[in-house]
């Protein structure tokens, strides 16, 4: 028995309806502002002492200044580099939530003074609006009992931002500068994203200043100047020399993402 023609013609013209509602919401998708995503190591304070002893760790993957979070998996590392030792804290992290997306957290009390970096390198994270695998390696620093020294040194991540200006003890509208090195190399003319964890909801006059963006020059230093107090993110970008496989089977391009933490205090001198 056959469908009568009328049917056959209604689930046509339903295929139809359909691939053209889908492929106007990729245009429209495609037409959006693509904000940056940024993987974040949020301590509680960039400094302890004998007051506050122990500092909390927050590890998230967001769009930080608009305060929109992305669920991020159990990471593939996360470690503390510091007084010339690694240590792996998987083992004490504990899942969840930031920007009301899954995440991990974990205290940590340092037991003698130095500098310590957080760092997490992530898994791949399938982005199908740009139609590529993010990975990003994230790192910011602690300094424990009045040590400042070692904290401009490269700690050996596959790509890094290794800071110029120390990264703790600044105020609101010091500069910022650093260098972007992949595989300990400096990279000329790579883009560094900048943006504000937006604690305060700031609101962007447009959508080109929720992204601030800055080039690396021929030695792979940049600077920035941070006009507002609080956590600042710079993620440098680069595409990976290997693809990966996504969904559909086929090779998708690979970025790495370069991410520092820094925070920057309120300024007395300037009333903010």
């Amino acid at each position: 028995m056959h469908a009568p023609s009328s049917f056959r013609l209604n689930k046509t013209f339903n295929y139809q309806l359909i691939t053209v509602i889908m492929g106007s919401i990729l245009i429209i998708l495609a037409s959006l502002p693509a904000h940056a995503h940024f993987g974040m190591v949020i301590p509680s304070s960039s400094q302890v002492n004998q007051k506050q002893p122990e500092v909390d760790v927050s590890f998230a993957f967001a769009h930080p200044f608009e305060n929109k979070g992305m669920d991020l998996e159990w990471p593939q590392t996360v470690f503390i580099s510091g007084n010339n030792a690694k240590q792996d804290l998987k083992g004490i992290m504990l899942e969840t939530s930031f920007l009301d997306h899954r995440s991990w957290k974990l205290t940590y009390k340092p037991t003698k003074p130095g500098v310590y970096w957080f760092v997490m390198e992530q898994v791949p994270y399938w982005e199908p609006a740009e139609d590529i695998f993010i990975v990003h390696y994230t790192k910011t620093i602690v300094s424990a009992y009045g040590n400042d020294q070692g904290w401009d040194s490269p700690i050996g991540l596959k790509t890094e931002i290794v800071p110029l200006v120390r990264p703790f003890g600044n105020y609101a509208g010091n500069i910022f500068s650093g260098q972007v090195l992949v595989d300990n190399t400096p990279m000329a003319g790579i883009e560094v994203e900048v943006e504000l964890y937006n604690q305060e909801k700031w609101v962007a006059p447009t959508d080109a200043h929720i992204t601030q963006v800055v080039k690396t020059d021929e030695n792979g230093n940049f600077s920035f100047a941070c006009p507002l107090p609080g956590w600042w993110g710079f993620s440098a970008l680069t595409d990976a020399e290997y693809s990966l496989k996504g969904k559909d089977g086929g090779e998708k391009k690979v970025e790495l993402g370069a991410v520092i933490w820094v925070y920057f205090d309120p300024n007395p001198f300037l009333g903010s």
